[in-house]
């Protein structure tokens, strides 16, 4: 056999660094043979036994990353979200709603407005939020009786800012609508016919459903690897507290009725009884749902899930940007570590592994599958965004929205789970994160690193990097210090990093 440069992964991770954890940045892989474009690379992967993604990218189920707005992004461009599960039974359920309701160019949850708004409180939601039209209805909430239209046109040079939008809103008697149920192709029609940036959808009784968009229809052509169940409709997940075992029984019973494909089961503390019975019990209870259990770092844990019937896996414990539970608690794995030893386990059984944590960049997305992970989750990456939850906010001339931690100690303050009742000891940090613009640019465009990654190694998927893995073809080596230093940016006196173009 040929020399070979670098290490196995079964060098680096047993035989000759046992007893050491590597992560990210202590780690790089060697360039393999490529004789493909980067166009032959396909992502597709899958995120649990029978729920596959053409893209292996998940929103985290954190309060300032995942509501029904971000699980629907993820959705559409082929990934997946998972709803947070820091509200009440009925809000993270009608969350779920939400997203299996959701048509791609209708716009389910339309910002609204009442008669009574002035123009001043208009200015600051066109601020924060961004959006340029609005629904006037009675209530001033979706599902009421519509009874005007306002965009910026209408608003844009009118000096008095204490006027209400009742005075100068465009009338109901005036606007094109569509009726509920109408298909995409008779909502693009009427775009067409009628020139209209935006139409409402209504019922019979006149109370407003939804938003058809211009803007929307037209992204609707770019998006044709949506993920879907079988009816058509967007893929949804949502994460379930282990604390107390009747909630979760309750929370599990108000999202499966809601729809929800694949639950994410969590607990502050790895391996415990409580999260298997839990297993035990979703599966035998409801045969239909996914089950992700987690989060695990060692191979005994990956066991103990996979015999109560896990379908899939998240790894990483202590290693988020916002987390401090290695800090508070000394305990945890180094990412890298976690996703090897782990994959090598539940890959036995078949069982797909999440890599959860630490995902900074594409590089490290491109280590973690590479290393035996199906699908990465993101946090911090996906906060900021314009999809993620919250409000934007201006400090220091800087736009920003916060970010929290699930186990800090403002997320426990307004969590709705009972085993917070007890307590607590918070393992999360608080924050903010500058604006990041939209995952329409985001995801894409880490996708197409991740394809040319790929590329560079010599595989056309993340079934063959898995296969290089165990054949110990994906080479690697140890960074020094000197060597990540290196392999950053440097000696320059400023830089800018325009990633997205």
């Amino acid at each position: 056999m040929d020399e070979q440069d670098g290490l196995s992964a079964h060098e680096l991770f047993n035989s000759l660094s046992a007893g050491r954890g590597f992560t990210f940045d202590d780690i790089i892989m060697l360039p393999g043979s490529i004789d493909f474009p980067v166009s032959d690379v396909s992502l597709e992967t899958n995120l649990t036994r029978r729920i596959k993604l053409k893209l292996p990218i998940a929103s985290s189920p954190m309060d300032t990353v995942t509501d029904h707005t971000m699980a629907i992004s993820m959705a559409v461009h082929g990934g997946i979200g998972f709803i947070h599960r820091s509200n009440s039974v009925e809000e993270q359920a009608e969350q779920v709603r939400l997203v299996k309701r959701f048509k791609c160019g209708f716009i389910t949850d339309p910002m609204c407005m009442s008669v009574s708004t002035t123009l001043s409180q208009v200015d600051k939601v066109i601020l924060e939020n961004g959006f340029t039209a609005f629904a006037v209805t009675e209530k001033g909430t979706s599902r009421s009786k519509l009874l005007g239209m306002v965009t910026s046109r209408d608003i844009d040079f009118l000096e008095d800012r204490s006027k209400l939008l009742g005075d100068v809103m465009t009338p109901r008697s005036e606007l094109v609508t569509l009726g509920e149920g109408c298909s995409l192709e008779q909502a693009q029609n009427m775009i067409r016919e009628s020139k209209k940036g935006k139409i409402p959808v209504v019922d019979e009784s006149d109370n407003l459903i939804s938003l058809v968009s211009r803007k929307d229809l037209l992204k609707n052509r770019d998006f044709p690897h949506a993920s879907l169940d079988a009816n058509e409709q967007l893929l949804c997940g949502a994460s379930v507290g282990v604390g107390s075992i009747p909630e979760a029984k309750e929370r599990l019973a108000a999202l499966v009725e809601a729809g929800v494909d694949v639950v994410a089961f969590e607990a502050r503390q790895l391996d415990q009884n409580n999260e298997i019975e839990l297993i035990k019990f979703a599966k035998a209870t409801y045969p239909n749902l996914e089950v992700i259990g987690g989060n695990g770092v060692t191979a005994s844990h990956v066991e103990r899930l996979v015999a109560a019937g896990v379908d899939g896996i998240r790894v990483g414990m202590g290693v988020a940007s916002i987390a401090t539970g290695q800090l508070i608690k000394a305990i945890g794995r180094p990412q890298m570590s976690a996703v090897y030893h782990t994959s090598r386990i539940a890959s036995k059984y078949n069982v797909p592994v999440i890599a959860d944590g630490g995902i900074a960049n594409s590089g490290c997305a491109i280590k973690a599958l590479s290393l035996g992970a199906s699908v990465i989750m993101m946090g911090s990456l996906l906060a900021g965004t314009e999809e993620s939850p919250g409000d934007y906010y201006f400090q220091d001339g800087m736009r920003l929205k916060k970010y929290r931690g699930n186990q800090s100690h403002d997320s426990l303050k307004t969590s709705h789970n009972s085993e917070l009742h007890m307590p607590v000891i918070s393992t999360g940090a608080s924050g903010s994160v500058v604006d990041k613009g939209s995952v329409r640019k985001f995801i894409p465009y880490q996708a197409q690193s991740i394809r040319h990654g790929f590329q560079d190694l010599g595989a056309k998927s993340i079934s063959i990097v898995h296969q290089y893995l165990n054949e110990g073809r994906l080479r690697f080596e140890i960074r020094s210090a000197a060597a990540q230093r290196e392999g950053g940016v440097h000696d320059l006196h400023t830089f800018q990093k325009n990633y997205v173009h």
